[in-house]
């Protein structure tokens, strides 16, 4: 087995374990994992699943023309070359000849000649329709918008069949854009944009992807047994390396995963204890030990107040105003632990573009609005426009275990300070939290801020789909601007206008940029998670166990 692959699917802004102390133990390759997945794994359709268990099982069972590397570049997979038109919208991509559909029809973990075929451009051409028709429903149809008559398609005015996706031959897959677009190439490393074979799909009768049987893999793993009762116990899915697409420039590090499934992070952690698997993740690392434990975090979710634009106090422009021009970020800073750090802008810090964090290209400074005159100014006025002496029973919403409250305290005191007024902190259970968001039981809430995907647009489109945030663009379309940037430098200053533009609505007012963790034995290296998909990637992992 080569150990540098030349082209490794490593997951962007990921956390990936490095481990140390292990030069002496051996290879690390061939490990049996023991993993674990939070609840059953919806659907393996990667044209249409988003809940991180899916996309775990996914991200392991089938592999894209392009991937993301350590760096947070644009590369290769399973693509031999691509080129781009003098214009900037036509995309051309050469297939490698060696990656291969695997299905084990006789179900004997043997992989025989009859038992797998190429990948050729007309599964990539099936794939992308499929996102697009408005009959699949995709949760990926807006990202993909940009491909020639993507938006005629969603209008109902126009064929799926007639977008501009072609296969000129069996290695060639050729895509045009409506205008460049300078993310096209991270689009098609995601999920989504991984090949469905037509005649498979049409075989499974409506369940592809619902069970072991309506998948197959042109990546690092096959899905061997699913098994899920939700009403019992030892529910597993089980993967087995798929040695009919390991190569010289594609490793496959283990040898096989088994998945136990769980239905709540506290029965992962449990497992966890009891060494049943090799890692999970979560939003809070505590209470595990770096000394003992891997922990690595990457800065994925944006905290900020929101408001309810329906209450007697914060449906005021001004009220919102003077909260949001009371935050210093500064002070906060001060008590903050590594879990948390201040944010001043709504992009947090794992979005990457060309391989550095959006945030070394962006200072959010620039977005610093803290100015406690003004704010006491924006009160005053509020006040009297809503005609309350002072503001009584307000509290801030948090969801327990996402924040430690006390950074919150010291903010709820500065603002008692400049406007002699108190607002508590009202501290609930994660389910409590998301009833009371979805039916307006709140004034002010900490809300957790997170792209679906790891690009800019994908977190700024939270404020067009999601309803608690919906009132803070209104009407306006904030993601339209951002999906035609041309190169890095249009993407900047997109992006900075629309944080700029969000920011300055005084409807989400950041406060803190939150990681999100990988923890795993120390015996663990290279395994990759993605904190925005919430999949984690063993293709690469070692074990010295």
């Amino acid at each position: 087995m080569k150990k540098t692959p030349l082209f490794a699917s490593v997951m962007i802004a990921a956390a990936l374990l490095t481990g140390c102390g292990n030069e002496d133990k051996g290879s690390g390759t061939g490990h049996q994992y023991k993993a674990v997945l939070c609840g059953n794994p919806e659907s393996l359709d990667p044209q249409f699943a988003d809940d991180p268990s899916s996309n775990t099982v996914i991200k392991n069972l089938y592999s894209g023309l392009m991937s993301v590397d350590a760096g947070g570049n644009i590369v290769a997979c399973n693509a031999e070359s691509y080129s781009v038109s003098t214009d900037g919208t036509a995309y051309t991509f050469t297939l490698r000849g060696d990656n291969v559909w695997f299905y084990d029809t006789n179900d004997d973990d043997v992989i025989e000649e009859d038992e797998y075929f190429p990948v050729t451009a007309k599964d990539y051409v099936f794939a992308l329709r499929r996102v697009l028709d408005p009959k699949m429903k995709s949760p990926y149809a807006k990202d993909f918008s940009c491909i020639k008559g993507a938006k005629l398609i969603e209008r109902g005015l126009l064929e799926p069949e007639k977008a501009e996706i072609y296969a000129p031959d069996d290695s060639t897959l050729v895509v045009v854009l409506e205008e460049p677009n300078a993310e096209f190439l991270y689009l098609m490393s995601t999920p989504a944009a991984y090949p469905c074979n037509e005649e498979f799909f049409d075989s499974t009768k409506g369940r592809y992807g619902l069970d072991d049987r309506s998948v197959m893999s042109n990546g690092a793993f096959f899905v061997r047994q699913w098994f899920y009762d939700p009403y019992g116990k030892n529910n597993i899915l089980y993967m087995k390396r798929n040695d009919a697409d390991w190569s010289e420039t594609y490793d496959i590090c283990p040898s096989l995963l088994s998945f136990s499934i769980e239905r709540s992070e506290e029965d992962i952690r449990k497992v966890f204890k009891s060494e049943d698997t090799e890692c999970f993740t979560t939003r809070n690392r505590n209470p595990y030990n770096p000394k003992k434990y891997i922990v690595e975090g990457t800065s994925a979710t944006t905290l900020g107040l929101i408001f309810n634009p329906d209450d007697k106090y914060f449906s005021n422009e001004n009220m919102r105003r003077a909260l949001a021009l009371a935050v210093d970020r500064e002070k906060l800073a001060k008590d903050l632990d590594s879990d948390l750090t201040p944010a001043y802008g709504i992009i947090p810090p794992a979005v990457r573009l060309s391989g550095r964090s959006y945030r070394e290209l962006v200072s959010d400074r620039s977005f610093d609005l803290f100015d406690s005159s003004a704010a006491q100014e924006a009160f005053s006025q509020g006040r009297s426009e809503v005609g309350a002496e002072s503001l009584e029973g307000v509290k801030v919403l948090v969801c327990g275990g996402t924040v430690d409250t006390a950074a919150l305290h010291v903010l709820t005191q500065d603002w008692q300070s400049i406007f002699g007024t108190y607002i508590g902190i009202d501290e609930v259970t994660e389910e409590e939290y998301r009833s009371r968001i979805e039916s307006g039981d709140y004034s002010i809430a900490l809300y957790p801020l997170k792209g679906e995907l790891c690009y800019g647009a994908s977190v700024i489109a939270q404020f067009e789909d999601v309803p608690c945030l919906k009132y803070i663009a209104g009407e306006a379309e904030l993601t339209a601007p951002l999906r035609n940037c041309t190169d890095t430098n249009a993407l900047v200053e997109a992006y900075t206008a629309a944080e700029r533009g969000i920011i300055e609505k005084y409807g989400f007012v950041p406060v803190f940029y939150k990681k999100s963790y990988l923890i795993a034995s120390k015996d663990n290296e290279q395994i990759c998670y993605d904190p925005f998909t919430e999949a984690v990637d063993f293709r690469l992992a070692l074990n010295y166990s």
